[in-house]
This record gives C-alpha cells, structure tokens and sequence, in this order.
C-alpha cells in the first residue's frame, strides 16, 4: 500500500484509551501493509527517556525526544502512533511545528471515567498523595484546541473511535481509501 509518512499524536489523560485505540490502529493499519512504528508513552519512558522525572522540565524534555524519533520516522515514509500524555499544549504544537506531517487525536474522557477505569492503580495512589506530579490530579492537562480528531472514549466504541482517525488520515491524504470487501 502507498501512503505518506505522519505522525499521529494521540494525547489524553491516563486512562483515556489512548493506548486502546493505538494497538487497534496499528492492528488496521498493519492489515494494510503500512509501514509503522509506536511510541508509546509507558515504553519510551523506560528506554528512550530513562532517567527523567516529573517535573514540566523533563516532561517537555520526554515529548521533544519522542517528536525527534517521531520526525525521523515520518520524513522517511513511516505512519508513527504516538501514545503519550504529553499534558502541555505548547510542546504538542512545538513537535507540530518541527514534524509538518502531523494530526492530533484527542483522547478525552472526563476525569471520573479515567479514574474509574484506573487498571494501574495510579489515579487511586495520586488522591493518597503517594504519586506527585500526577497529570489530572495536582499537575495540569491542557486539552487541544483544534485537534483533527476527539474520540470521546466515554460516549463511543472502540470501532468508532479507529474509524475516525482512519477517515481522518485518508481525508488529510495520508491513506488511500480503504476499499470495500
């Protein structure tokens, strides 16, 4: 299949389904005979960016590393899926700005639901106050403005969420259309 390199930033708070919708992405997108690679954002922490905290700082650090692996992939033809927090809007549209072929997805569900699907324990030891600096607790997350896709886990199936982002990347003219069985 031909495409066109991108990166595809799926942004959100922990819980949100970024992941979720990552793996069912790349599922898709490997039937196709993409080339593809992911970052997420549990993975690289313990490989690429080892070694930083919490703070804004080696948060902003985290995120401009993954863009730099992020950009290298892209220019060279590669679909990136990106799963990362990545809570601050200005490094978000700073990887934009430096990568070109990019398209943020918003992974929004409300704070509750995030909590309430809480699979590592995380929300559970931020409110005990074991965890500092916990994104949605007591460190900010600044939501896009105009992302090219909100999935809103809370309100649709996982189906419907790929389904956007795929539509998204043939409408941007990332992907071919996808062909009917």
């Amino acid at each position: 299949m031909q495409h066109r390199g991108v990166t595809v930033w799926l942004t959100g708070l922990s819980g949100a389904g970024k992941s979720t919708i990552t793996e069912a992405l790349e599922q898709e997108l490997r039937a196709r005979g993409c080339k593809l690679e992911v970052l997420d954002g549990d993975i690289v922490r313990t490989n690429l960016t080892k070694g930083l905290g919490f703070s804004k700082e080696d948060r902003d650090e985290n995120i401009r590393r993954i863009g730099f692996v992020s950009n290298l992939l892209t220019r060279n033809g590669v679909i990136v899926l990106v799963s990362a927090i990545s809570p601050y809007r200005a490094m978000r549209d700073e990887v934009r700005d430096r990568i070109g072929d990019f398209m943020e997805v918003y992974v929004s569900a409300p704070l509750e639901v995030c909590e309430a699907r809480d699979v590592k324990g995380l929300y559970k030891r931020a409110r005990a106050g074991e965890i500092k600096q916990f994104t949605g607790i007591d460190d900010p997350y600044e939501p896009p403005l105009n992302p090219e896709v909100n999935c809103e886990t809370h309100k649709e199936t996982l189906e419907e969420s790929v389904n956007k982002v795929l539509a998204k990347l043939e409408e941007l003219g990332y992907l071919p259309a996808a062909v009917a069985a």
